[in-house]
């Protein structure tokens, strides 16, 4: 690391045409990719690094994904503000991109401990979550220089075709269910709609929130599946981290959410549809879609951990993840059409 923070000192000395002490330290998180503390004399960043080994030839764009933050920078959503990108691998051992960093939490494991006195607050955390996530499907991605990376064509059923190649890519366990989910899919799949801007990975620890209560939504972090795109997949991809659901994939440790408190899943997809203008009458759809999503871009992960190219604990959590979501993917298509609905 020694030889990598002094290469990234030079680096950066060359941007800002001074020079100033760097220190670098790891921090916790980025599933995929890396990230690091950067201080460089008064100034606290956050350096977004791809990971050495990719889990596809698409996975951890980190120069893509800052390409969507400086463009929407100035737009009305939260973000941790973009500085520079890196393409060189040489300057710190793969490309990287540095932003400000934002002094807030994910909720991952638990919740910030001034949250636990006041849990008649609990239910903002999800109804800011719904609010975030509509301004990001505001954005007018066309004006903010993103047009290139739309392609509205059959994009849903693009989507499958992509992602069930994605799986295959991986060349790691043989998943039967998903190809029986896809033939699900494409049988059922709804008429394409508008595409937005999306985040593409939206749950409650990809975004950051102030520690104290209430809760305050500060930032939205983890770009890296962003695109241009339909939606209502950020919307089911979000609700099934919901805390009163049961995928066992959220909060999982004290302090937790006072699930009594919390806006329904239901309640939380009219939020959407009454602030967004959008139509989400057929989301049971995306529900089933958004597992089957999230299975497969976990499945990357632990095949690269099987292949011995990544030592995360996560990484081998991410096996019995992928397996979960199949599992209930599986499980909603099986139950009738109305009980799928808001």
């Amino acid at each position: 690391m020694s030889e990598e923070v002094t290469s990234l000192a030079v680096f950066l000395d060359g941007q800002f045409g001074d020079h100033e002490p760097v220190v670098v330290d790891p921090m916790l998180g980025g599933g995929s990719c890396e990230i690091f503390a950067v201080r460089r004399g008064s100034a606290t960043w956050v350096l977004r690094r791809a990971p050495r080994y990719a889990s596809s030839s698409t996975a951890h764009d980190v120069l893509r994904e800052f390409r969507i933050l400086d463009a929407i920078k100035e737009e009305r959503v939260a973000i941790a503000r973009p500085i520079l990108a890196c393409a060189d691998p040489d300057v710190f051992g793969a490309p990287f991109y540095l932003m400000h960093h934002i002094d807030g939490v994910p909720i991952r494991a638990a919740l910030p401990a001034a949250w636990a006195s006041a849990p008649e607050t609990h239910g903002a955390a999800l109804e800011q979550l719904i609010d975030a996530i509509v301004d990001v499907h505001a954005v007018d991605w066309q004006a903010c220089g993103l047009k290139d990376m739309a392609r509205p064509e059959r994009y849903l059923e693009r989507q499958v075709e992509r992602w069930l190649k994605q799986l295959r890519s991986y060349g790691g366990r043989e998943l039967r269910v998903a190809d029986e989910i896809a033939v699900w899919l494409d049988a059922n799949r709804p008429a394409d709609k508008p595409l937005t801007l999306f985040h593409g990975d939206y749950k409650l620890d990809n975004v950051l929130f102030a520690p104290d209560a209430p809760p305050r939504l500060l930032a939205i972090v983890d770009w890296e599946m962003a695109s241009i795109g339909d939606p209502l997949v950020d919307v089911a991809w979000a609700l099934i981290f919901h805390p009163s659901g049961t995928m066992p994939l959220g909060v999982a440790k004290e302090p937790t959410f006072a699930r009594d408190r919390l806006p329904s899943e239901a309640a939380l997809i009219e939020r959407y549809s009454q602030r967004s203008g959008r139509d989400t009458s057929d989301l049971s759809w995306y529900h089933v879609f958004a597992r089957w999503k999230l299975a497969i871009a976990l499945e990357g992960s632990y095949a690269k951990f099987l292949r011995g190219q990544s030592n995360k604990p996560v990484h081998e959590y991410f096996g019995r993840q992928a397996d979960l979501l199949l599992a209930s993917a599986s499980a909603l298509i099986e139950r009738p059409a109305k009980e799928l609905r808001p």
